[in-house]
């Protein structure tokens, strides 16, 4: 018997109205529920959305909740999308008040009626939000997915691209850490074709070398080559939340990079952040650590000490009280 893939959007601005539609548009959900604090924007999205049907490949059930996020609970995947781009011009964390507050007015009323599914959340800063989700709601940290550096990952491999001449589907790296200024990239560990790309470069400098900090500086301000233009960020982020609700509704145990919880990798614990992870329907099935350098392994955790200096900055977060839980 089919079983019906229900996905809900939280947040109906640039981003959230991008994710809807890179959805229906690849046909990943039969049903669409979208939610946001402003009722008229969902209805206006909707509208938007179901005159689209006719034009795309897959009918799709577009569902206007409104504000009643409690509606979401009948989901298999939540996406959270709320947020405010201006609010981010200049730095990831300027969000940080706004999303984590939005958090709080949704994220307890989904789980509390009864919602069982993954929850894939966009919103900047990506790793403090997860982590807020994860707190507020006492729910599986497995089930919980941030987008965090899946995109940083694909901006790392097409800047890689560039330089070596190589499609970027056959290169393998990952920029790993905070989905922000401070995330690294992780070059110790990359691989074209299996072959260590460090390896490469010594045996053809010629064609394989190049600046490894130039590239990932590259691929950490890619989004703001972006903005500059525009004044947001839309369809790269929106295909790839697209991506994570592909491999969680398809189990496909696809690796890819994505912010999930800290349970000792590196002698890290108690926050989000990005590593590869293997995903699959029950949300976060495994996590890979990588062969980092000297360098890298202390990138990584200067990066992590910042997303714990950002959840220090918020009132709901008491340390001592969630340790004893």
């Amino acid at each position: 018997m089919y079983q019906t893939r229900k996905i809900g959007v939280v947040g109906q601005g640039h981003v959230g109205a991008h994710v809807a539609d890179s959805l229906l548009m690849q046909g990943i959900a039969d049903e669409l529920y979208l939610c946001d604090i402003n009722e008229t924007k969902v209805t206006s999205e909707v509208q938007d959305l179901r005159d689209s049907l006719s034009f795309v490949p897959y009918n799709t059930k577009i569902v206007d909740c409104g504000n009643r996020y409690e509606e979401l609970a009948c989901c298999d995947i939540v996406v959270n999308a709320a947020g405010k781009v201006a609010l981010a011009a200049t730095n990831r964390d300027g969000e940080l008040f706004y999303t984590t507050d939005a958090a709080r007015t949704f994220a307890n009323r989904i789980v509390d009626a009864g919602f069982d599914g993954i929850f894939v959340s966009i919103s900047n800063p990506c790793d403090v939000v997860c982590t807020e989700i994860w707190h507020l709601t006492g729910y599986d940290p497995k089930k919980i997915i941030g987008s965090g550096c899946g995109l940083d990952s694909a901006r790392l491999r097409t800047e890689i691209s560039k330089q070596i001449g190589i499609s970027p589907k056959s290169i393998d790296a990952y920029m790993v850490g905070e989905h922000g200024f401070s995330q690294i990239g992780a070059f110790k560990a990359a691989t074209v074709a299996g072959k260590k790309l460090s390896e490469l470069e010594a045996e053809n400098p010629e064609k394989y070398a190049f600046d490894h900090m130039k590239i990932e500086e590259l691929a950490r301000k890619g989004g703001y080559v972006t903005y500059a233009g525009k004044g947001c960020t839309e369809y790269a982020v929106a295909n790839s939340a697209a991506r994570v609700c592909a491999a969680v509704l398809h189990n496909e145990h696809a690796v890819l990079s994505a912010s999930t919880l800290m349970t000792g990798q590196y002698g890290e614990e108690g926050i989000f952040t990005s590593l590869p992870c293997v995903i699959g329907a029950e949300g976060v099935e495994e996590v890979y650590t990588l062969d980092l350098s000297e360098h890298e392994l202390e990138g990584f955790h200067k990066s992590c000490q910042h997303i714990r200096d950002n959840i220090a900055q918020l009132d709901w977060w008491d340390e001592a009280a969630w340790d004893a839980k």
